[in-house]
């Protein structure tokens, strides 16, 4: 049996994405990298606002995602954010 999607007020429907390995619930498809990271924080991802956010894309490529940048996110989206000073 198929579960779809919850419709919010805006008509955007909520994705299950992941970020540091944790599933984070926000309103797609289409979203900001600040409002990823401000929905894994509520969600109780342990990062901060500062963190850097990259993409994980096939291949195990990244490609960075910035405050303002506007990502389209479905449910295989894969997310990393680490400390600025994050030397990894």
């Amino acid at each position: 049996m198929s579960v779809m999607p919850e419709i919010a007020d805006t008509g955007h429907r909520v994705v299950v994405i992941t970020v540091n390995e944790r599933p984070v619930s926000i309103e797609g498809p289409r979203v900001t990298g600040l409002r990823i990271k401000q929905a894994a924080i509520a969600q109780g991802v342990p990062i901060e606002l500062s963190f850097l956010l990259s993409q994980e894309l096939p291949n195990h490529h990244t490609r960075p995602v910035g405050d303002s940048d506007v990502v389209a996110v479905n449910k295989n989206s894969k997310f990393t954010a680490v400390a600025d000073d994050d030397n990894s």
